[in-house]
């Protein structure tokens, strides 16, 4: 775009001339335009692999897993996203090899997702490539970031993602 102006900040202006000063209104502003950039920026990074931001977590949160598996509905609670996407997650990755579906022994209703050996392996030179480029955060220090981490956790706390204490 490279606009001669910030747009944000014309428009939190405009907004203090018709309904008065509000911060927030910048500051979710704000946040919204910064999730559209990293998410453009890190689907770029990762589209040689053939798969977006959402379906990458998926991946690594089944690496993570002990036995590489998990059930669907422990996906979702853990990505926090509605049992829809995840079933559309993983069935776009069982579509490409990086992961397998496959009855939970523990529950005769319930479905695993499992990742493939080429899953892990994706997963592996995926992570390479958003570390280099440290998730598209480049611009930030060590300490900025922590304190962004920090500034955005009171706001998922406030929303109930967890529990604290």
């Amino acid at each position: 775009m490279n606009l001669p102006f910030d747009p944000i900040e014309r428009a939190a202006e405009q907004w203090r001339v018709h309904f008065g000063p509000s911060p927030a209104m910048a500051a979710v502003t704000s946040i919204m335009r910064a999730h559209q950039i990293l998410i453009a920026q890190l689907d770029t990074l990762l589209k040689p692999y053939d798969l977006t931001f959402a379906r990458y977590e998926a991946l690594v949160l089944l690496s993570f897993s002990s036995r590489g598996s998990l059930p669907l509905s422990k996906i979702g609670e853990r990505l926090m996203v509605h049992p829809t996407s995840v079933t559309n997650t993983v069935h776009r990755l069982e579509r490409v090899g990086l992961v397998r579906r496959m009855p939970n022994p523990r529950d005769g209703r319930g479905v695993l997702a499992e990742i493939t050996p080429a899953g892990r392996e994706v997963v592996r030179r995926a992570t390479a490539d958003l570390m280099a480029a440290e998730f598209g955060m480049s611009a930030y220090g060590e300490d900025e970031l922590s304190e962004m981490f920090d500034l955005l956790r009171v706001l998922r706390v406030a929303a109930g993602d967890f529990a604290t204490g």
